[in-house]
């Protein structure tokens, strides 16, 4: 019977199967793309045998812990693994390559399966995933789509990567639509590292050979921030920019945004920090338009009196390619058209 073997962060798609067993809350935080969370020890068990080990002393604080861990595993072999046949191969990572990882993967291997445990662990997986994201951008050839809100951007995206073209879809990473309003309804936004990690599984899997299309961001989307070296290389990188008739653009944006239609209330509230910048009248006349229910002449005002000058004062500072992009001039933002626009963006 072999001892589990150690292997590397650039070997992680060799197994059938990713085990993540630190708490749920570090799981949740971030973890490897596709692990599954079997922990040995839960957030209040690990908090719990921490005390111990401060407070009183390792070797009390170890017995207890060997306890719950062996709890746990058996467990998991009951409900998790219970079917997993004699070939599985999985690889089991925690906070450093340690005990907790150490114990699963002891008692997997005595079982008979074939099991490696991450060298580092979580540790070293994040380094890695940091120092690529430094180095990857630059390897890469992205094309920036560009237009005002509310032009199909993102629809656009999606278009293509339908026709098989490589796509980055920071706002669907992000789980944001990326302006003030782009908060979306039950979907909170993960935490920075599982924005980067995912950003980071995206990156590591292009064709560096091919064009990578992205929609032009600002810095933050939401709460979240842009890795830096990623937006330098798109903002530097070659535009198509869409135009789009204003009638279209709020359209699609009466659609996007519909939980706002039924909740004027929120929306109200969501535009409140805009307050210094375009003063209590012209507030107040928004909020009596979207008491009224009067959505459309709402929309065209945010537009037109916020996220177009917004708009043209970012990618004039940010995009300075942008002057020379291909225009995609589009008539109609509906699927048909936006999957017929897709391939002359290329």
């Amino acid at each position: 019977m072999q001892n589990p073997r150690g292997v590397t962060v650039a070997q992680l798609d060799g197994f059938d199967e990713i085990i993540d067993v630190r708490s749920p809350a570090e799981y949740e935080e971030d973890h490897i793309p596709g692990a599954i969370s079997a922990p040995v020890l839960d957030d209040e068990q690990r908090a719990e045998v921490g005390t111990l080990y401060t407070q009183q002393s390792p070797f009390i604080a170890k017995k207890l812990g060997a306890a719950l861990i062996a709890r746990n595993i058996a467990l998991h072999l009951e409900t998790l693994f219970q079917d997993k046949p004699k070939q599985w191969k999985p690889l089991v990572y925690c906070w450093r390559g340690g005990q907790r990882s150490g114990a699963m993967a002891h008692i997997l291997a005595q079982v008979g399966w074939s099991v490696a445990r991450l060298e580092g662990g979580y540790k070293a997986y994040r380094r890695q995933v940091l120092s690529d994201l430094d180095t990857l951008p630059g390897t890469l050839q992205f094309r920036v789509v560009c237009g005002p809100t509310g032009s199909g951007k993102s629809r656009l995206l999606h278009a293509m990567q339908e026709q098989g073209m490589q796509v980055l879809d920071l706002e669907a990473l992000a789980q944001h639509r990326g302006s003030l309003l782009g908060t979306l309804p039950d979907a909170p936004q993960p935490a920075q590292k599982m924005f980067e990690t995912r950003i980071w599984d995206a990156l590591r899997h292009f064709d560096p050979q091919q064009p990578i299309f992205v929609e032009a961001e600002s810095r933050k989307i939401g709460v979240l921030s842009m890795p830096d070296n990623l937006l330098e290389k798109i903002r530097s990188s070659v535009c198509v920019r869409i135009e789009a008739q204003l009638e279209s653009r709020i359209e699609l944006l009466m659609e996007d945004y519909v939980h706002f239609l039924r909740d004027p209330a929120q929306l109200i509230q969501r535009l409140t920090p805009l307050l210094p910048l375009h003063g209590r009248q012209v507030l107040d006349h928004w909020q009596q338009l979207a008491e009224q229910g009067d959505w459309r002449t709402l929309v065209g005002k945010l537009l037109t009196e916020h996220y177009d000058p917004a708009y043209q004062r970012s990618t004039a500072h940010n995009f300075p390619q942008l002057p020379q992009a291909k225009v995609l001039q589009l008539d109609r933002l509906d699927p048909d058209s936006l999957r017929l626009a897709a391939p002359l963006a290329l």
